[in-house]
């Protein structure tokens, strides 16, 4: 190799050193902010759910025609837990039924992605409450795309949101 093709390789390998540095420090700060958004988020949960988030898990699976919302105890054997969960979904469920997103935008902010479009479809949306054995359910179901593309974007915001305490079922 030249001297002239040895700088340029040096100054090609630097500056693809710099632009690695430059991203992970973007990821970094992604991650920061993300753990943030998440310890907010659990804050706020504390104010509006009954149930121990820390022993309790969200799962949101997404189907065709909507999803499933479901909220388990941790320990099958905890029935206080499983009662707290059953309560507060019970409410949820009739809330939702009406268009009223009121406790999920105060938690995860009124601009939460889908919000506005389920609170505006609620009419088209079959929403219903059942028991499981370690807590409870909901169901969405809709013939309407649109609303089936505004629940799956609201379930990835509270996955994304809730962190450790929810996950894609």
């Amino acid at each position: 190799m030249n001297l002239r093709n040895a700088r340029s390789h040096r100054l090609l390998v630097a500056g693809l050193a710099a632009v690695a540095v430059a991203a992970g420090a973007y990821v970094l700060v992604g991650q920061d902010t993300s753990a943030e958004r998440q310890a907010e988020v659990a804050a706020r949960s504390r104010q509006v759910m009954p149930f121990d988030l820390d022993r309790t898990t969200h799962r949101f699976a997404k189907a065709a025609t909507g999803g499933l919302q479901t909220v388990s105890s941790d320990d099958p054997a905890d029935a206080r837990q499983i009662t707290l969960i059953r309560e507060h979904l019970t409410e949820e469920s009739a809330r939702f039924a009406q268009g009223d997103y009121g406790d999920p935008a105060s938690i995860h902010g009124g601009e939460m992605p889908g919000l506005r479009d389920l609170e505006a479809g609620h009419d088209r949306i079959d929403v219903r409450y059942t028991e499981t054995a370690d807590g409870a359910q909901i169901s969405y179901v809709t013939s309407d795309t649109a609303l089936v593309k505004a629940l799956h974007a609201w379930f990835d915001a509270q996955v994304s949101d809730h962190g450790q305490h929810a996950e894609h079922g």
